[in-house]
């Protein structure tokens, strides 16, 4: 059993929650630390409208979390050292679980994704399992998919976190459970220490979707949670009903849109009349001045008709201009903006004295009319009820729990494989859950990297996004229940061949067991009113 001990006159820590030492002698750390999610039913509601929002389409945009996704470093070395007799809790309603053996495997109810948003503010998810406690609210994952291990600083719980057992591309069979606190060991806390990679999470009941319902306008804004109003298109005889029963500030409303158009029409029979050629135009009809290129100015007809498309005049006249004005009308024509000619005049030593400018221009006889398009609609006012899904345990049960047992037993480890081998061949979608059969090995896995002395392995080709997941002991196919003695921490390729096969967990000792019992033995309560609401 590994311990990091406090120095005498305290210490300064990359991470975690202490950033300032303890005076005094040296001292042992506490086991456990514990830290809030969703302190209350307010926080709670604003994680499940943040998930629920659009048809879940938060929960459909999260992208698997490659955590250390360069592998990791593996040598053998250290060990890991039981501190106590082996211990068990039983699963969810089960007196004893007897393992089977078969070779077709039915996947628990119990396993499903855990999803949070990062620091970046992407969302994310990894792989979780619901275990047995008290209260039946109870989720094992791995400490990285609790803790903001990848910022700088203290070692922040993730943002709204939530566990969906049974998550299958936006649908949530069983509801939504939202994190309330999340318990580890102190050491992964406050070290980030690798060997303490398991959490145990409190969650609250979960929530269903209960269907959506069209409600007055005060009950809207009285209502806590999803909720939206819809533009429903009406007639103006509905209109003008609506308007008389409920008033100018009712839910019946209109908009008049004014648009203008212009269409090239033939000229008038008097097109001298200087008139057409105002601001206003005469008559409904101007007479444009259209910019064109010399060019198409001298193909164009003489004027002498006042037809469509005629020159403006014969010859159009330069204009000086300044040297800085030059050099504007240079950049305008370079970019299409200036049709016309630019020209300059030097003096014998060859130096720019003048400068000037000739545009051309066409007729084009126009007609602008003016169209008023109203549009009229009632605002809908919709309410998303949602259900009390009711206790975690309740709804797919919860595996059991071991600690401090011998190598060399084989589990069963589940979980939601997505990254890619570090050669970039990807197997797996991250869809569905997936699992791999193995005997932990004796040997011990050492990385320093992540201050890892004392991890366990199996032999398998898992990859980032099972992590999390559950090592199951003694796993029964018919009840798909086991007893949980480790949590997917890390992968691994020992044979330096571009494929992962090597799954590590931290080893689930008494200080393991400690910790499960505080966080199994707390309350969480629900947040879903008997109407649909949530509670604030």
């Amino acid at each position: 059993m590994k311990r990091i001990l406090l120095p005498a006159g305290g210490a300064v820590l990359a991470s975690g929650l202490l950033a300032a030492g303890l005076a005094g002698t040296a001292q042992a750390a506490p086991d456990w630390a514990t830290d809030p999610l969703a302190t209350n039913n307010a926080d709670a509601i604003s994680v499940v409208d943040y998930w629920t929002d659009s048809n879940n389409a938060a929960l459909k945009s999260a992208t698997a979390y490659y955590h250390d996704a360069a592998p990791t470093s593996w040598k053998s070395g250290g060990g890991y050292s039981p501190d106590g007799k082996p211990g068990a809790v039983l699963p969810t309603g089960e007196e004893k679980v007897v393992p089977t053996k078969v070779k077709n495997i039915n996947l628990p109810k119990n396993i499903g994704k855990v999803f949070w948003t990062d620091k970046q503010g992407k969302n994310r998810w990894a792989s979780g399992a619901s275990i047995q406690s008290k209260y039946r609210n109870l989720v094992v994952t791995a400490a990285h998919n609790v803790y903001d291990t990848a910022g700088v600083g203290d070692a922040d719980v993730l943002k709204n976190w939530v566990f969906v057992p049974g998550y299958y591309q936006g649908k949530t069979p069983y509801g939504i459970y939202v994190g309330k606190t999340a318990w580890t060991h102190y050491d992964f806390d406050v070290y980030e220490d690798y060997d303490r990679d398991y959490a145990f999470v409190t969650v609250y009941n979960g929530v269903f979707y209960g269907g959506d319902k069209v409600v007055t306008p005060a009950e809207y804004k009285q209502f806590t949670g999803p909720k939206y109003v819809e533009a429903k298109t009406i007639s103006a005889d509905e209109y003008a009903a609506g308007l008389a029963k409920y008033g100018p500030n009712g839910p019946y409303k209109r908009d008049d849109t004014v648009s203008n158009s212009v269409e090239t029409v033939n000229p008038p029979a008097d097109p001298s009349n200087s008139a057409y050629q105002t601001e206003a135009g005469h008559k409904g009809i101007k007479l444009l001045k259209v910019e064109t290129t010399s060019y198409d100015h001298e193909k164009a007809p003489a004027h002498d008709k006042w037809n469509n498309g005629e020159r403006w005049q014969t010859g159009e006249l330069k204009n000086a201009i300044s040297q800085e004005e030059y050099k504007r009308l240079q950049g305008e024509k370079a970019a299409g903006k200036f049709l016309g000619e630019l020209s300059v005049v030097k003096d014998k030593n060859g130096t720019e004295i003048e400068w000037y400018s000739q545009q051309f221009f066409v007729k084009k006889w126009v007609k602008a009319s003016t169209q008023t398009t109203t549009k009229y609609w009632v605002e809908v006012y919709h309410i998303e009820l949602s259900k009390d899904a009711g206790r975690l345990g309740d709804n797919v049960g919860g595996q059991g729990f071991a600690w401090n047992q011998k190598t060399g037993q084989p589990v069963f480890i589940f979980g939601y494989p997505e990254g890619p081998h570090p050669d970039g061949d990807k197997p797996f979608t991250g869809i569905t859950p997936k699992w791999v059969y193995g005997k932990t090995t004796g040997k011990v896995y050492v990385s320093a990297a992540q201050k890892i002395e004392e991890h366990i392995g199996v032999k398998g080709a898992l990859t980032p996004g099972a992590d999390g997941g559950p090592w199951v002991l003694k796993y029964n196919n018919n009840k798909r229940l086991g007893y949980v003695n480790g949590v997917t921490s890390q992968f691994g390729d020992q044979d330096k061949n571009g494929r992962y096969d090597l799954i590590t967990s931290a080893y689930f000792d008494g200080e393991t067991a400690d910790i499960y019992k505080k966080a199994a033995a707390v309350w969480s309560g629900k947040i879903v009113g008997p109407n649909g609401e949530l509670y604030k």
